[in-house]
């Protein structure tokens, strides 16, 4: 038999760097988490033939080596990257750092999610002196060639080596200033010399060294920079506020240079294969003339709508509109893209999914449906709560409008309608926010420097720049109110005030943005929920067919019961009771109920205590008296709460409603200070020393744990009775009276102990049996129920015991996480930010319910219900029930619904649909991969010999 030889295998080197040019990328739009947003997609448009200038991209890998390695580069990434510098020699015909014809680079950020703005880019890598007369001669245009080394000068100096950025522009000001030149473009070669000359001054004054000649030095110092430009403050921020996580860093892409500043047969724009505001089906965007791409997005010129870009040059607008359709046919999906007109040829720099409004990102998911570009799964799981929360933003009473003369206009960059105070810097806002004012952020631009500000502010208003500059591509994605490129508005950051068409304005004083037309008005307009499109209720009707938890919402009048049907609400999932005793009408009797009622029970304690029978005798007196007193009370608010369950069962009209009895503690109820102390004193009989008696004898150390919930009502049965009651003859009158269905829901708060259910359920059904006795109807004439709120950790782990009295639970998620965690939620402020960024928790568990820890309680309580009673009715009534991560969780353990407040309806609706889309996803990827792992590999047939 032969010997077999023995092959040496050679090591299967790391590969850092990916080349994209002449219509073949090494790269495509699904290697993201390699490539980075920004390469991956550079990789799609160049293997869909788009004309893309060559470059590579160096993987999202090399920025966690390169930090990991003390920002050192890992062995072999210099030896690809000289390599696929070839490479793009060959395909542009240039040569890097040649003198004659040099090819010039930009180097481009791009992490795996769109970070606008937030990390750096350098353009214009590869010039020096020497080739810049090169460059002159080879396009005949030395002043392009001085424009471009100015602009690489500052940006290489800001971005690379921390040289102010003012420090450059203030010097450009002084020549503009000098030779009475307004723009830029205006300064003729021999002033850009100048400008140069005094750029480098400030390199060397800044950095202690001369401004690098040498390109490859320039190319490795910009690709450090990006990398660096990961884990700066601003791009750390915005991670965090968008709850960006995962990302290994970011990708670098070295590109070509084109030039859109070559003169008027050149230009650079952003556009956007549809309207990113409304989700109208037309190109939108803009361009500049004889511009580098910087100038646009910076928001240094306020650039032209790109309809005019067929009057100026319609070839490219034709060739804009082809790429479009290439696009969008190819992504499914709206796309933000970049490109430049170097003489009348066209390039394209970048595409990315864009960032679009609620209700645009609602039309652009319908429309595509009805465009058969997606289906109503696809359309359904591209929608997010935040659009639709965006969809539902407030907006200027119509009426109001018309009365108010606006100041002036921007242009409506994000819409919505934002009221509040001028400030103009981001800390202020910062500052401000936190102490609970609605403010409105003033700049002359901003930068992403500014995003925590911008970010706390209610809007944001900026005097230059256009629909894609840094601010209006931010607040767009955020869903907030947003005008840029008011010309009008001159800000003085110094005296901290801005004039508008000659009035002036300072610092603190209230303004009105509309960012849907781009109007400012002085002070306060009234504001009003916004209208609800048809694309939104056939993305609502879509949602529907497809979820299988019912969403119910929390809500305490008829007012906003009607606000949450309209908004889709299948009934209520928690009706708190004591935010009826808080009305004008009411808050005095009930005061005056809780007075009488701690009177009764006082006197009650010393007759029991008495011994002699004078006592006794004077000590039942003055007992009845009291009683008489709070029996009284009670009597004036039963009616009160018997007018607001009738309204709120007449809206309902049939479908359930939970009604949880009284809650808080009594002191919560009574006045705090002296002054109203005395006035209800006054009101009462009582004197000012009992009433202050008896608040401090109400008032709790740990109100949370207190004298409240059932404890309540099993203290003071008496008002639970008249809840009760008032419940009840609200039902039948609205029955009788209306003819519908009406189906009330008793929910005894705080049961820890089942003992305490069983006691009040007993109570409870003995005044039921009285009220339909009295009422003259049959005992099911009311088909209602009792259960109560599992929102103690002892309640969750004996559910079994408390499930016997108990027709539903509903999880108050809330409490149960300040109880289950030990987090105070009025104190957890203090230390929660903390812990999110120490990765303690992911989210705040006030917010997104706490899956892995508060989520077991409410599993365990489930199942334990469960077993005594198949069919218990459960759902949830923390306000957890509109966040979609929460609801995911209510689908996935078998909760019958979910509520929350009624703005939050539409979203735990998509929600609802999502998570049965994902659950199904799930299934079918799992019989994939079982089917996979159980068949047989192929077996390869020999022939006999």
């Amino acid at each position: 038999m032969p010997t077999k030889k023995t092959v040496k295998r050679k090591k299967q080197k790391t590969k850092f760097v990916y080349f994209f040019g002449n219509k073949k990328a090494e790269g495509n739009a699904g290697m993201k988490d390699i490539l980075g947003g920004k390469g991956a997609n550079l990789a799609e448009m160049t293997n869909l033939g788009l004309p893309v200038p060559p470059g590579f991209t160096i993987s999202a890998e090399v920025c966690k080596l390169f930090f990991q390695s003390k920002k050192q580069w890992p062995k072999g990434l210099e030896k690809q990257i000289k390599e696929n510098l070839k490479k793009i020699e060959k395909a542009s015909g240039k040569k890097f750092g040649n003198l004659s014809n040099p090819l010039l680079l930009s180097v481009r950020s791009g992490a795996a999610v769109s970070m606008p703005g937030m990390m750096d880019t350098v353009l214009n890598i590869g010039l020096n002196e020497k080739s810049l007369a090169g460059l002159a001669k080879e396009t005949e245009n030395p002043r392009f060639a001085w424009d471009s080394y100015r602009r690489f000068i500052q940006m290489f100096g800001d971005v690379v080596m921390g040289v102010p950025h003012f420090a450059f522009e203030e010097q450009l000001k002084k020549v503009k200033s000098k030779y009475q030149k307004k723009e830029d473009i205006e300064l003729n070669t021999d002033e850009l010399k100048e400008v140069v000359r005094n750029y480098k001054k400030i390199y060397r004054k800044f950095t202690k060294e001369k401004f690098p000649d040498d390109p490859q030095e320039q190319l490795y110092k910009a690709i450090n920079a990006v990398f660096e430009s990961w884990n700066t403050p601003r791009a750390v921020k915005y991670r965090e506020i968008n709850e960006i996580k995962g990302l290994v860093g970011t990708g670098v892409n070295v590109q070509t240079m084109v030039f859109g500043n070559m003169g008027n047969d050149s230009g650079t724009g952003v556009c956007f294969t549809r309207d990113p505001a409304t989700g109208e089906d037309k190109l939108h965007g803009e361009f500049l003339i004889n511009a580098q791409g910087e100038d646009v997005v910076a928001g240094i010129r306020t650039p032209v709508n790109i309809d005019q870009l067929k009057n100026i040059m319609p070839k490219s607008y034709r060739e804009l509109l082809d790429i479009r359709k290439k696009l969008e046919d190819n992504y499914k999906d709206m796309q933000d893209l970049e490109f430049t007109i170097e003489k009348k040829i066209m390039y394209i720099l970048q595409t990315r999914t864009g960032k679009r409004t609620g209700p645009a990102a609602v039309k652009i998911a319908v429309d595509m449906v009805k465009q058969r570009l997606i289906g109503k799964n696809e359309a359904l799981n591209r929608i997010t709560a935040s659009n639709i929360d965006q969809l539902l933003h407030p907006r200027f009473q119509e009426k109001a409008i018309k009365q108010s003369n606006p100041l002036t206009q921007g242009l409506p960059a994000s819409p919505g309608a934002a009221v509040g105070q001028i400030v103009f810097k981001a800390e202020d806002a910062e500052k401000w926010a936190d102490d609970g004012k609605s403010v409105i952020l003033c700049r002359i631009e901003t930068s992403p420097e500014d995003v925590a500000g911008m970010h706390k502010a209610v809007g944001i208003l900026t005097s230059v720049g256009g629909m894609t500059s840094h601010a209006a591509v931010v607040a767009r994605g955020w869903g907030k109110c947003c005008v840029v490129g008011a010309g009008d508005v001159k800000m003085n950051y110094d005296k901290k005030t801005m004039e508008i068409n000659g009035k002036t304005f300072s610092e603190g004083d209230v303004i009105s943005i509309d960012g849907g037309t781009g109007n400012i008005y002085e002070g306060e307009i009234p504001t009003e929920s916004s209208l609800i499109s048809s694309d939104f209720k056939t993305v609502m009707k879509w949602a529907d067919k497809i979820r299988k938890i019912k969403v119910r919402t929390n809500a305490d009048s008829p007012q906003d019961t009607e606000k949450a049907v309209e908004m889709g609400a299948e009934g209520i999932g928690l009706c708190r009771t004591e935010h009826m005793f808080f009305a004008e009408d009411r808050l005095s009797t009930f005061r005056r109920l809780i007075l009488f009622a701690y009177k009764a029970k006082q006197i009650q304690g010393m007759l029991s205590k008495a011994v002699k029978n004078v006592n006794k005798i004077e000590y039942q007196k003055e007992y009845d008296k009291v009683y008489e007193q709070y029996t009284k009370a009670l009597k004036d608010l039963l009616p009160l709460q018997r007018k607001d369950f009738e309204g709120i069962f007449k809206v309902l009209k049939g479908k359930p409603a939970t009604i949880r009895l009284l809650d808080p503690p009594l002191h919560e109820f009574l006045p705090k200070s002296e002054k109203d102390q005395k006035s209800l004193a006054k009101e009462t009989g009582f004197s000012y020393e009992q009433i202050k008696q008896i608040v401090d004898d109400l008032h709790e150390q740990n109100p949370m744990l207190g004298h409240r919930g059932c404890r309540l009502g099993l203290t003071y049965p008496e008002i639970s009775d008249t809840q009760i009651k008032a419940i009840m003859e609200a039902a039948i009158n609205v029955k009788k009276k209306n003819r519908m269905k009406v189906l009330p829901e008793i929910m005894i708060p705080l049961v820890g102990n089942w003992r305490e259910l069983k006691i009040a359920r007993e109570r409870a059904e003995q005044v039921i049996e009285e009220v339909f006795k009295t009422k003259k109807v049959k005992k099911n004439y009311i088909n209602y129920q009792i259960g109560t709120m599992i929102e103690i950790p002892r309640a969750a782990v004996t559910a079994d015991q408390i499930s016997e009295y108990a027709d539903f639970f509903s999880f108050g998620t809330n409490d149960l996480t300040q109880m289950g965690a030990g987090f105070s939620r009025d104190d957890a402020g203090k230390f929660l930010d903390e812990y999110l960024k120490l990765g303690i928790y992911d989210k705040d568990p006030f917010q997104s319910l706490d899956q892995e820890g508060i989520g077991k309680l409410v599993q365990m309580g489930i199942e334990l219900g469960r077993s005594k009673k198949k069919n218990l009715k459960i759902g949830i009534c923390g306000e957890h029930g509109g966040d979609p991560e929460s609801v995911e969780f209510c689908y996935k353990v078998g909760m019958n619904y979910v509520s929350c407040s009624p703005l939050r309806v539409p979203i735990a609706r998509l929600a609802a649909a999502k998570a049965v889309l994902k659950s199904s996803s799930k299934k079918k990827q799992q019989k994939v991969t079982k089917k996979s792992s159980k068949s047989p590999g192929k077996v390869r047939k020999t022939k006999k010999k």
